[in-house]
Protein backbone atom coordinates (compact mmCIF):
# COMPACT_ATOMS: atom_id res chain seq x y z
CA UNK A 1 0.00 0.00 0.00
CA UNK A 2 1.46 3.29 -0.97
CA UNK A 3 1.16 6.40 1.06
CA UNK A 4 -1.93 8.94 0.54
CA UNK A 5 -0.35 11.87 -0.59
CA UNK A 6 -3.17 14.58 1.01
CA UNK A 7 -2.15 12.70 4.53
CA UNK A 8 0.53 14.74 6.60
CA UNK A 9 3.30 13.24 6.90
CA UNK A 10 4.95 11.97 10.13
CA UNK A 11 8.93 13.13 10.10
CA UNK A 12 10.77 11.15 12.12
CA UNK A 13 14.64 12.91 12.88
CA UNK A 14 17.58 9.68 13.08
CA UNK A 15 20.87 10.01 14.37
CA UNK A 16 23.82 7.89 13.87
CA UNK A 17 24.28 7.48 17.71
CA UNK A 18 20.57 5.48 17.61
CA UNK A 19 21.62 3.02 14.88
CA UNK A 20 22.76 0.67 16.73
CA UNK A 21 22.65 -3.67 16.79
CA UNK A 22 19.29 -3.47 18.66
CA UNK A 23 17.95 -0.72 17.35
CA UNK A 24 14.42 -1.21 15.40
CA UNK A 25 13.70 2.13 14.08
CA UNK A 26 14.57 1.13 11.03
CA UNK A 27 12.34 -1.84 10.30
CA UNK A 28 9.71 0.98 12.31
CA UNK A 29 9.91 2.82 9.88
CA UNK A 30 9.31 0.27 7.14
CA UNK A 31 6.33 -0.65 8.88
CA UNK A 32 4.88 2.38 8.90
CA UNK A 33 5.52 2.50 5.24
CA UNK A 34 4.04 -0.67 4.49
CA UNK A 35 1.05 0.31 6.59
CA UNK A 36 0.35 3.05 4.41
CA UNK A 37 1.52 5.99 6.57
CA UNK A 38 3.35 8.79 4.86
CA UNK A 39 6.74 8.75 6.53
CA UNK A 40 9.36 11.71 5.89
CA UNK A 41 13.02 10.77 7.82
CA UNK A 42 15.69 13.47 8.16
CA UNK A 43 18.85 11.81 8.91
CA UNK A 44 21.81 13.07 11.67
CA UNK A 45 25.70 11.48 11.38
CA UNK A 46 27.62 13.57 13.72
CA UNK A 47 29.51 10.14 15.04
CA UNK A 48 30.54 9.55 11.83
CA UNK A 49 31.05 13.12 10.77
CA UNK A 50 33.78 13.32 14.16
CA UNK A 51 35.54 10.15 13.01
CA UNK A 52 36.00 11.18 9.62
CA UNK A 53 37.78 14.82 10.72
CA UNK A 54 39.78 12.43 13.19
CA UNK A 55 41.28 10.58 10.27
CA UNK A 56 42.29 14.10 8.48
CA UNK A 57 43.52 15.48 12.00
CA UNK A 58 40.85 18.06 12.45
CA UNK A 59 39.56 18.14 15.66
CA UNK A 60 35.56 18.32 15.86
CA UNK A 61 34.31 21.65 17.90
CA UNK A 62 31.01 22.49 19.15
CA UNK A 63 28.87 25.68 20.76
CA UNK A 64 25.84 25.53 22.44
CA UNK A 65 25.31 21.92 20.15
CA UNK A 66 26.42 23.11 17.02
CA UNK A 67 29.15 21.87 15.12
CA UNK A 68 31.68 24.50 13.66
CA UNK A 69 32.01 23.63 10.28
CA UNK A 70 35.17 25.79 8.58
CA UNK A 71 35.97 24.70 4.76
CA UNK A 72 38.46 21.83 5.02
CA UNK A 73 35.71 20.34 7.61
CA UNK A 74 32.50 21.74 5.27
CA UNK A 75 34.25 19.11 2.84
CA UNK A 76 33.70 16.16 4.90
CA UNK A 77 30.25 16.92 6.35
CA UNK A 78 29.25 17.12 2.25
CA UNK A 79 30.61 13.81 1.93
CA UNK A 80 29.61 12.17 4.71
CA UNK A 81 25.85 13.45 4.89
CA UNK A 82 24.78 13.64 1.38
CA UNK A 83 27.05 10.26 0.67
CA UNK A 84 28.02 7.92 2.75
CA UNK A 85 25.60 8.10 5.85
CA UNK A 86 22.30 8.68 3.27
CA UNK A 87 23.43 6.13 0.59
CA UNK A 88 24.01 3.34 3.40
CA UNK A 89 20.72 4.42 5.16
CA UNK A 90 18.64 4.25 1.85
CA UNK A 91 20.20 0.86 1.18
CA UNK A 92 19.44 -0.58 4.60
CA UNK A 93 15.41 0.75 4.16
CA UNK A 94 15.23 -0.87 0.77
CA UNK A 95 16.53 -3.96 2.06
CA UNK A 96 13.65 -3.91 4.50
CA UNK A 97 11.27 -3.96 1.48
CA UNK A 98 10.74 0.30 1.84
CA UNK A 99 11.50 2.40 -1.26
CA UNK A 100 13.37 4.98 -0.19
CA UNK A 101 14.67 7.74 -2.32
CA UNK A 102 17.97 9.43 -0.51
CA UNK A 103 18.03 12.99 -1.00
CA UNK A 104 20.22 16.23 0.70
CA UNK A 105 18.52 19.64 1.09
CA UNK A 106 20.42 20.73 -1.70
CA UNK A 107 18.30 19.20 -3.93
CA UNK A 108 15.59 21.04 -5.38
CA UNK A 109 16.98 23.73 -3.27
CA UNK A 110 14.55 22.21 -0.35
CA UNK A 111 16.46 23.41 2.30
CA UNK A 112 17.86 27.05 2.42
CA UNK A 113 19.87 28.65 4.16
CA UNK A 114 21.98 31.88 5.44
CA UNK A 115 25.06 31.99 7.49
CA UNK A 116 24.27 33.39 10.82
CA UNK A 117 27.08 33.22 13.18
CA UNK A 118 30.58 33.60 11.78
CA UNK A 119 31.53 31.73 14.70
CA UNK A 120 30.25 28.42 13.72
CA UNK A 121 31.71 28.57 10.22
CA UNK A 122 29.52 27.29 7.13
CA UNK A 123 26.72 26.35 9.56
CA UNK A 124 22.95 27.22 7.85
CA UNK A 125 20.10 28.61 9.88
CA UNK A 126 17.18 28.26 7.78
CA UNK A 127 15.97 30.87 5.50
CA UNK A 128 13.43 28.89 3.70
CA UNK A 129 12.00 25.43 2.98
CA UNK A 130 10.85 24.42 -0.20
CA UNK A 131 8.76 21.20 -0.31
CA UNK A 132 8.10 19.96 -3.29
CA UNK A 133 10.71 17.89 -3.64
CA UNK A 134 9.69 16.10 -0.50
CA UNK A 135 5.72 16.46 -1.52
CA UNK A 136 6.62 14.47 -4.82
CA UNK A 137 8.62 11.83 -3.61
CA UNK A 138 5.69 10.95 -1.14
CA UNK A 139 3.44 11.31 -3.83
CA UNK A 140 5.65 8.57 -5.83
CA UNK A 141 4.97 6.02 -2.68
CA UNK A 142 8.41 6.47 -1.90
CA UNK A 143 10.15 7.68 1.48
CA UNK A 144 12.40 10.67 1.06
CA UNK A 145 15.38 10.10 3.32
CA UNK A 146 16.85 13.79 3.86
CA UNK A 147 20.62 14.38 4.48
CA UNK A 148 21.07 17.74 6.42
CA UNK A 149 22.50 20.00 3.95
CA UNK A 150 21.22 23.43 2.56
CA UNK A 151 21.54 25.82 0.12
CA UNK A 152 23.81 29.16 0.76
CA UNK A 153 21.38 32.03 0.16
CA UNK A 154 23.25 34.62 1.95
CA UNK A 155 23.11 38.09 0.23
CA UNK A 156 26.28 39.22 -1.52
CA UNK A 157 28.49 36.02 0.34
CA UNK A 158 31.14 34.80 -2.07
CA UNK A 159 30.18 31.47 -0.93
CA UNK A 160 26.52 31.83 -2.12
CA UNK A 161 25.02 29.20 -3.87
CA UNK A 162 27.37 26.46 -2.11
CA UNK A 163 26.59 24.13 0.53
CA UNK A 164 25.82 24.52 4.37
CA UNK A 165 26.06 22.27 6.85
CA UNK A 166 22.57 22.25 8.84
CA UNK A 167 21.89 20.42 12.36
CA UNK A 168 20.11 17.51 11.72
CA UNK A 169 17.87 18.46 13.90
CA UNK A 170 17.20 22.72 13.28
CA UNK A 171 16.52 20.67 9.25
CA UNK A 172 14.24 18.52 10.59
CA UNK A 173 11.63 21.15 12.51
CA UNK A 174 11.75 23.10 10.02
CA UNK A 175 10.76 20.25 7.64
CA UNK A 176 7.93 19.65 9.67
CA UNK A 177 6.69 22.81 9.99
CA UNK A 178 6.80 23.47 5.91
CA UNK A 179 5.13 20.18 5.52
CA UNK A 180 2.65 21.10 8.53
CA UNK A 181 3.50 17.01 9.78
CA UNK A 182 1.23 15.26 11.77
CA UNK A 183 4.05 15.26 14.39
CA UNK A 184 7.78 14.97 14.84
CA UNK A 185 9.71 12.41 16.41
CA UNK A 186 12.97 12.56 17.53
CA UNK A 187 15.02 9.41 18.29
CA UNK A 188 17.97 10.49 20.22
CA UNK A 189 20.10 8.07 23.07
CA UNK A 190 18.39 10.06 25.96
CA UNK A 191 15.57 8.74 27.16
CA UNK A 192 13.94 12.13 27.09
CA UNK A 193 14.26 16.25 28.17
CA UNK A 194 15.45 15.90 31.53
CA UNK A 195 14.77 17.95 34.91
CA UNK A 196 17.35 18.92 37.59
CA UNK A 197 17.19 15.39 39.37
CA UNK A 198 17.91 13.76 35.97
CA UNK A 199 13.59 12.27 35.38
CA UNK A 200 12.10 12.12 31.90
CA UNK A 201 9.70 15.06 32.35
CA UNK A 202 6.88 12.90 30.37
CA UNK A 203 4.83 16.05 29.02
CA UNK A 204 6.01 20.01 28.06
CA UNK A 205 4.03 22.39 26.31
CA UNK A 206 5.84 25.08 24.63
CA UNK A 207 6.30 27.67 27.11
CA UNK A 208 7.87 25.38 29.37
CA UNK A 209 9.99 24.04 26.83
CA UNK A 210 11.66 27.42 26.00
CA UNK A 211 11.71 28.06 29.86
CA UNK A 212 14.17 24.89 30.00
CA UNK A 213 15.98 26.18 27.41
CA UNK A 214 16.90 29.45 29.23
CA UNK A 215 17.20 28.27 32.33
CA UNK A 216 20.31 26.08 31.70
CA UNK A 217 18.82 22.71 32.58
CA UNK A 218 18.68 21.86 28.90
CA UNK A 219 22.44 21.62 27.36
CA UNK A 220 24.06 20.74 24.69
CA UNK A 221 22.68 19.10 21.98
CA UNK A 222 19.54 18.86 23.47
CA UNK A 223 19.49 22.47 22.93
CA UNK A 224 18.81 22.04 19.29
CA UNK A 225 16.34 19.75 19.46
CA UNK A 226 13.85 21.42 21.86
CA UNK A 227 14.92 24.42 19.59
CA UNK A 228 13.52 22.39 16.66
CA UNK A 229 10.50 21.32 18.60
CA UNK A 230 9.65 24.73 18.68
CA UNK A 231 10.44 25.70 15.42
CA UNK A 232 8.03 22.96 14.44
CA UNK A 233 5.56 24.09 16.82
CA UNK A 234 5.34 27.58 16.03
CA UNK A 235 2.43 28.99 15.10
CA UNK A 236 0.67 25.55 15.46
CA UNK A 237 2.01 24.46 12.43
CA UNK A 238 2.28 21.12 13.98
CA UNK A 239 0.14 19.60 16.41
CA UNK A 240 3.28 17.26 18.63
CA UNK A 241 6.79 17.18 19.02
CA UNK A 242 7.96 14.00 20.55
CA UNK A 243 12.13 13.44 21.83
CA UNK A 244 12.05 9.65 22.53
CA UNK A 245 15.17 7.07 23.47
CA UNK A 246 15.63 5.84 19.62
CA UNK A 247 17.54 2.71 21.19
CA UNK A 248 14.61 1.11 22.60
CA UNK A 249 13.39 -1.64 20.56
CA UNK A 250 9.88 -0.38 19.41
CA UNK A 251 10.40 3.15 20.80
CA UNK A 252 9.10 4.81 17.49
CA UNK A 253 6.02 2.21 16.81
CA UNK A 254 5.23 2.87 21.05
CA UNK A 255 5.13 6.41 20.39
CA UNK A 256 2.75 7.03 17.29
CA UNK A 257 0.63 4.24 19.04
CA UNK A 258 0.05 6.62 21.80
CA UNK A 259 2.45 4.84 24.12
CA UNK A 260 4.05 7.08 27.00
CA UNK A 261 7.80 7.38 26.02
CA UNK A 262 10.03 9.76 26.11
CA UNK A 263 8.92 13.51 26.12
CA UNK A 264 5.69 14.83 23.71
CA UNK A 265 5.78 18.80 23.31
CA UNK A 266 2.70 20.37 22.27
CA UNK A 267 1.86 24.18 20.91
Amino acid sequence: MSPTPSEPPIVVKIGGSTLGGNDTSLPDLAALHAAGRPVVIVHGGGSVISDWMQRQNLAPTFVNGLRVTDAASLEIVVAVLGGLVNKELTALLQQLGAPTIGISGLDGCLLQARIANPELGYVGEIAAVDPAPVNAIVAAGFIPLISPLAVDVSAGSDHAGQPLNVNGDTAAGALAHALRAERIIFLTDVAGVMDNGGRVIPRLNARTAEELRRSGVARGGMLPKLAACLDALANRAVPSAHIIDGRAPGALLDCINGRPVGTRITP
